[in-house]
C-alpha cells in the first residue's frame, strides 16, 4: 500500500503574510497583507497544507524573546482560524550567524523545509514556496521545491539569480494554480 504524500504551500512570514517592518514581534505592529487570507483559503481548498517558514534573527540579536515570538505566532494562527484557514505548522529559526553561529535551519539553508517534509510527508515537487528574499528561494531550491516564487516587497533581489517568477502578491499566485 502506497502512502499518499501531501503538498504544501510554504510561506515566509514577514513580507509575505504580513507587511515587512523592523523586527515585528508585537501584535500591535503586525499588519496582514491584503490578499493573504483569500489566497491561503484558495490553496487550502486545493489540498495544500499551509506551512510558515521564517527566520527570526531578532531573537538571536536580543531584540525580542522566543516567548514574544510564540505569543505573536499563536495570535496569527488564531486570525487564520477565524477565517477557516489552518496553518499546519510554523517553523522558525531563532539564529543568526553573527550572534549564534551557523545552523542548518536559517534560510538559505533548507532545514525548516526538510523538517516539514519529514513531519508532514510532503512531496516537495508538488509544493510551492513563496518568499520575498533570495535566501527564501535558495532554501526552496536546495530542498527540492519545484515551484518557487518571489514576492516583490522592496527588498533588493537579484531577479536573474534563480530565474523564478516574481509576483506582486499571493492573490496573483492563485491565477497560476
Amino acid at each position: 500500500m502506497r502512502i499518499q504524500k501531501n503538498k504544501a504551500l510554504f510561506l515566509d512570514r514577514d513580507g509575505v503574510i504580513n507587511k515587512e517592518k523592523n523586527y515585528v514581534h508585537k501584535i500591535k505592529d503586525f499588519e496582514f497583507i491584503d490578499t493573504v487570507f483569500e489566497a491561503c483559503r484558495y490553496f487550502q481548498e486545493k489540498g495544500y497544507l499551509i506551512i510558515v517558514i521564517t527566520n527570526q534573527a531578532g531573537i538571536a540579536k536580543g531584540l525580542y524573546t522566543e516567548k514574544d515570538f510564540q505569543v505573536l505566532t499563536k495570535w496569527m494562527i488564531k486570525e487564520f482560524e477565524k477565517r477557516k484557514i489552518k496553518i499546519s505548522q510554523v517553523y522558525y529559526c531563532p539564529h543568526h550567524p553573527d550572534y549564534t553561529g551557523k545552523c542548518k535551519c536559517r534560510k538559505p539553508e533548507p532545514g525548516m523545509i526538510l523538517k516539514a517534509k519529514k513531519e508532514f510527508n510532503i512531496d516537495l515537487e508538488k509544493s510551492i514556496l513563496v518568499g520575498d528574499k533570495n535566501s527564501d528561494i535558495e532554501a526552496g531550491i536546495a530542498a527540492g521545491i519545484k515551484h518557487n516564487y518571489l514576492i516583490s516587497t522592496g527588498h533588493i533581489i537579484n531577479k536573474n539569480l534563480f530565474n523564478v517568477p516574481i509576483i506582486s502578491n499571493l492573490k496573483e499566485l492563485t491565477n497560476l494554480f
